[in-house]
C-alpha cells in the first residue's frame, strides 16, 4: 500500500517541485524537445479531424441524433446544425495545423482547446479517455512557449524566436504524460484485472482473427501474461524513461507495447498520442542532437553558459500556484470515486475522466416501462425510439444516462399532454458475470434529477469492493 501511495503522489510531487522551486522554475533548456511536441501534437489533431470527416462520423455523432447526453452545467452545449458542425470541424483542422506550424501560436492554441473541447462536451456518448488528455494538454499549452524555434512566429518575429524555455515547460508536460500510465496502472490492481484476466481474456478470444497469433490469442495463459504486463508497464515506464540509461530501451517498449495494443484493440488514436507525447522525456536538445547524426553539415551547438534564467516575477509566481492547483486536481479526480459507494467499475460513480483504460468489458440490455399517471396505463418504450445505436449501447451501462433518457421519454410525452412515471429493466453484465438489474425497477426516475450525489437507486453487485 505505501508503494501505491508513492506512485499516487508522483505526479504532484513532479509538479509540485518544479512549480514551487523559482530557482528551477526559471532555469533555461533547451526548447527543440517542446516544439516537436508541439509539431506532433498538431499533426495528431489535424489527422483526427480528416479521420472523422472520412469515417462519416461527424454526421453519425453529431449531427443524426435527436437527442444529447450532455455534462452536468453543459446542458448548453449543443451541436451546430448541419453545415455548422462541418465548418467547426474544419476550423479544428485548420487550428491544428496553426499549431503544428507554430502560426500565431497563442491563437491557434486557444481555438484548438476551446473548439476541441466543446465537441467533446457535446455527449457523454463519445468520451474516451484520451480526448480528456487532448483537452488537458491543449488548455496547458496556452501558457506554455512552445513556439520559439522550428515555428513561423519564431521566422516572423524576433520576440518570439529562443532557443531555450523555462524548464517546467518540460516537467509539465512530462506530468501529464505520466499521469496516465499511473493511474491506469493503479487502477489495474483489482481481483478482476489480476486474478481472472479479464477483460482481457474476453477481448483476446475475439481477436483471434489477427494473423500469426490468432490462435495463440485463444490460450488463458496468454491474457493472464498481458494482464499482468499491462500493470508492471503502467506502473514502471514512467521511472524507466526518467532514468537516462534506460530511457531508450524503455521507450522501445513503450512503442511496442502501444502498437500491439493498437493492433488488438479498437482504441483510435491513443496509442499514437501516447508513442509521440513520450518523447518529452527525453534530453530536451535531443532533436538537434538527431539531426546534427543525421545531417553531417548540421551545426549543432550547446546551450551556451550566457543563457540566461527567465525572470521569477508575480506573474509567474501565479502561474505556479496555478500548476500546484492543477497538480492536485490531476490527482484528486481519478481518485474520486473513493467518495462513493460501491464498486466504480459497475456503477461508474466517478468512472469517468480517471484514467481507467481498458479496464472493463460491460454489455446491458434496457427498456423504459412507462406509466400515465392521470389514466393508469402502463405500456413499454424502448429506447431505440429515441437515441442512435451507440447512444443505447452506452446509454444500457451508465446510470446518469440512463436517468437521461427517462426524463428524454418523459419531456416527449408531456409535450403531448400526458403525465407519467418512468421506470428502468435495465440487465448488464461485466467482464463475464451473468446479467443482473443495475436500476432499481420501482423507483419512478422522473423524479429523480442528475448530480455529484451517490445513486441511491442504483443497485449494488455481488462483488461490491470499490477498486483502488
Amino acid at each position: 500500500m505505501g508503494c501505491i501511495t508513492l506512485w499516487m503522489l508522483f505526479y504532484a510531487s513532479i509538479m509540485s517541485f518544479f512549480a514551487i522551486t523559482a530557482d528551477i522554475c526559471t532555469r533555461p533548456a533547451r526548447s527543440e524537445s517542446v516544439a516537436v511536441f508541439r509539431i506532433l501534437f498538431g499533426l495528431l489533431g489535424f489527422v483526427a479531424v480528416v479521420r472523422f470527416a472520412l469515417k462519416g462520423w461527424i454526421d453519425d455523432l453529431y449531427i443524426e441524433p435527436a437527442y444529447h447526453f450532455t455534462y452536468s452545467g453543459f446542458w448548453w452545449i449543443q451541436p451546430w446544425p448541419a453545415l455548422g458542425m462541418y465548418l467547426h470541424f474544419a476550423l479544428l483542422g485548420l487550428v491544428s495545423l496553426g499549431v503544428a506550424i507554430g502560426y500565431r501560436y497563442r491563437v491557434s492554441i486557444v481555438a484548438f482547446f476551446l473548439l476541441f473541447t466543446y465537441v467533446e462536451l457535446i455527449d457523454k456518448t463519445t468520451y474516451l479517455n484520451h480526448y480528456y488528455w487532448v483537452s488537458l494538454v491543449s488548455f496547458l499549452m496556452i501558457f506554455m512557449p512552445l513556439n520559439r524555434c522550428w515555428s513561423v512566429d519564431a521566422m516572423l518575429s524576433k520576440s518570439s524566436c529562443g532557443d531555450t524555455v523555462p524548464v517546467w515547460v518540460i516537467w509539465v508536460l512530462r506530468g501529464q504524460v505520466g499521469v496516465v500510465y499511473l493511474f491506469a496502472g493503479i487502477a489495474k490492481l483489482n481481483p478482476d484485472w489480476l486474478f481472472e484476466a479479464m477483460p482481457l481474456r474476453i477481448w483476446l478470444y475475439n481477436s483471434a482473427d489477427v494473423i500469426l497469433a490468432g490462435r495463440l490469442l485463444k490460450d488463458a495463459w496468454v491474457a493472464y501474461a498481458m494482464s499482468w504486463g499491462g500493470v508492471i508497464f503502467d506502473l514502471s515506464i514512467i521511472g524507466w524513461l526518467l532514468w537516462s540509461r534506460s530511457r531508450p530501451f524503455a521507450y522501445v517498449v513503450l512503442v511496442m507495447f502501444h502498437v500491439i495494443t493498437w493492433l488488438l484493440f479498437p482504441i483510435g488514436m491513443f496509442p499514437w498520442l501516447m508513442i509521440c507525447a513520450a518523447l518529452i522525456f527525453f534530453s530536451p536538445d535531443w532533436p538537434r542532437k538527431l539531426m546534427a547524426k543525421l545531417i553531417p553539415s548540421y551545426a549543432y551547438s550547446s546551450l551556451p553558459d550566457q543563457a540566461r534564467d527567465f525572470n521569477s516575477t508575480w506573474l509567474s509566481r501565479l502561474a505556479t500556484a496555478g500548476l500546484v492547483v492543477f497538480a492536485i486536481f490531476q490527482v484528486l479526480m481519478p481518485l474520486r470515486h473513493w467518495v462513493y459507494p460501491g464498486n466504480v467499475r459497475w456503477n461508474e460513480e466517478g468512472y469517468r475522466f480517471s484514467w481507467r483504460v481498458l479496464l472493463t468489458e460491460k454489455t446491458g440490455d434496457a427498456v423504459f416501462r412507462v406509466r400515465d399517471v392521470s389514466t393508469g396505463d402502463e405500456w413499454v418504450v424502448y429506447p431505440q425510439d429515441y437515441l442512435s445505436d451507440l447512444q443505447v449501447e452506452r446509454m444500457a451501462n451508465h446510470p446518469d444516462m440512463i436517468l437521461s433518457t427517462a426524463h428524454i421519454i418523459a419531456d416527449d410525452l408531456r409535450s403531448r399532454g400526458r403525465e407519467v412515471e418512468v421506470r428502468a429493466d435495465v440487465f448488464v453484465s461485466y467482464n463475464g458475470r451473468e446479467a443482473a438489474r443495475l436500476i432499481d425497477p420501482t423507483v419512478d426516475l422522473v423524479n429523480l434529477s442528475p448530480g455529484l450525489l451517490p445513486k441511491r437507486w442504483v443497485l449494488p453487485v455481488a462483488d461490491d469492493d470499490n477498486d483502488p
